[in-house]
């Protein structure tokens, strides 16, 4: 009473698939793979293949291009990514999207802490919001750019304090 099961695979990135779309890259089983994609055959043994076999998941866009835009509208950019499908489930993508969100919240604090304590010392107030606010807009803005820049090129940065925070929650 040896039952042989079929195991179906994704056509587009070589899951193994249960249901009608494939959990890691959303492509519908049966389906031709997209315009350009190159079926895949099914991984070896039944194991999995590593991270980055594949190129780009079916939404076209690669895990790197994914991360660089985590942090484009920092909070809202960074909550979209970890609703979407494909990329919810890619570590690299939720890391960067965590630390992007942890990012703005942190600014905004700092911020409402800056506020309040040198509005409370009203003399220093004045030279702080006309030479320390800017300085420190600048500074943030250097830093978004950065973490872009970096999430582009496939390195991550991993910030003091928030990123270990974000490499737990991803």
């Amino acid at each position: 009473m040896n039952e042989e099961v079929d195991m179906a695979f994704c056509s587009n990135c070589g899951a193994q698939v249960e249901g009608k779309f494939c959990a890691k890259c959303g492509t519908m089983v049966g389906a031709a793979p997209p315009q350009g994609a190159s079926a895949a055959p099914p991984p070896p043994g039944g194991t999995m293949p590593p991270p980055g076999a594949y190129p780009a998941t079916s939404a076209g866009m690669s895990d790197n291009i994914a991360s660089a835009l985590c942090y484009v509208l920092g909070l809202l950019s960074g909550i979209f990514f970890l609703v979407v499908a494909p990329y919810n489930q890619n570590r690299l993508v939720r890391f960067h999207a965590f630390q992007s969100i942890l990012l703005n919240l942190a600014v905004v604090v700092c911020w409402f802490v800056f506020v309040i304590a040198f509005g409370i010392l009203h003399f220093v107030g004045l030279f702080f919001g006309l030479f320390i606010y800017p300085l420190l807009g600048l500074g943030y803005f250097i830093l978004w750019l950065y973490m872009m820049f970096t999430a582009y090129q496939g390195r991550t940065v991993v910030l003091p304090v928030i990123g270990p925070i974000a490499q737990q929650q991803a």
